[in-house]
């Protein structure tokens, strides 16, 4: 019976980057746009890999549709931009639109993680060689744009998921511009750094975002060139460089790198759960510190975000013991 049904993701799983894409036959998609086919060189699963690019199940820059596609948007160097990725033929088919739409065809196989070498991840545990068994598909994302995962991961500092991304929501849909091409009405380019920096301090409020968060945000734009520049470099130089901003610390700066270098071996650190779920998984020990999860995670190293991700995939969790963490809209004070 266990094999005749697809799991059904929990909160944990959907951290790890899990994205549901429906299978269907993909249909072409109307508007002219250009068009690139790749072959990747192993498995691939494309809701899995491009899944912790999504935040939140809402996210206007970010769509998987009843066809079997995933739709992204994308403030690229040269311009908005949006990408519509399939399974296609054995391989991948990917189209774009807008002045985007060439720079996101270029990078469509790192995207994919075409620079990402699972092979070189060697399970240890019985529960990593299980999940890494039943998600062959799964590879690092690199994006190369630094500002569209630094952006979310300062707004989601310190508060619940659901109120960040409730935030970036409403601030993508109030302040970027609408999705070139075919994409659906409801998608959005996230804003360039100079609309970032003219948001009034009243719509942040609006938004849950307190002072702390929006100045953070603020202070990055400002110096949004140097801070893109980051993806030439080694993910530990490119973190260094991030966390000159003030606001910005190992756990943003982690999970940016993660998604825009593809970093492998950048573990998060300072999170509020995944010390707990990691020693929970590896050594039964639910009141594992961030030094107790490193410790877990050396023999990985290397490959320490991949074996986190894998972990949060296979579901392995603690069951609570304090009531969630309580919502507060500060729009409403």
């Amino acid at each position: 019976m266990a094999g005749r049904f697809a799991q059904r993701p929990t909160r944990t799983t959907v951290r790890g980057g899990q994205v549901a894409v429906p299978p269907g036959v993909p249909r072409q998609a109307t508007g002219p746009g250009r068009v690139r086919a790749w072959m990747p060189d192993g498995p691939l699963d494309i809701g899995l890999v491009l899944g912790p690019l999504r935040r939140g199940p809402g996210d206007p820059t970010f769509r998987a549709t009843p066809d079997g596609s995933v739709w992204r948007t994308s403030l690229t160097p040269a311009g908005p931009g949006t990408l519509r990725v399939c399974a296609y033929g054995g391989g991948v088919r990917g189209e774009a639109w807008g002045p985007g739409a060439e720079w996101l065809l270029e990078g469509l196989p790192e995207l994919l993680g075409a620079a990402d070498d699972p092979s070189a991840f060697v399970p240890r545990h019985r529960l990593l060689a299980s999940a890494r068994h039943r998600r062959p598909g799964l590879r690092l994302t690199r994006s190369r744009l630094v500002l569209e995962s630094l952006i979310p991961s300062i707004l989601e500092q310190k508060v619940t998921t659901d109120e960040a991304y409730r935030a970036w929501r409403l601030l993508v849909r109030k302040f970027g511009e609408p999705a070139p091409g075919p994409a659906s009405a409801r998608m959005y380019v996230m804003p360039a750094p100079r609309t970032w920096a003219l948001i009034p301090s009243w719509e942040w409020h609006r938004a849950g975002v307190d002072d702390k968060r929006a100045s953070t945000i603020l202070r990055a734009v400002r110096v949004a060139a140097r801070l893109e520049q980051a993806v030439g470099m080694e993910p530990g130089a490119a973190r260094a460089r991030l966390e000159l901003v003030p606001g910005v610390g190992p756990w943003t700066s982690a999970e940016t790198v993660q998604r825009s270098h593809g970093a492998a071996d950048e573990v998060t650190v300072g999170d509020l759960h995944l010390p707990g779920i990691v020693g929970w998984a590896l050594a039964g020990d639910r009141d594992a510190d961030d030094a107790v999860m490193l410790e877990l995670l050396e023999p990985y190293a290397g490959q320490r975000h991949r074996a986190a991700r894998l972990i949060l995939l296979s579901g392995r969790v603690p069951a609570r013991r304090a009531p969630k963490m309580p919502r507060w809209d500060i729009g409403q004070l």
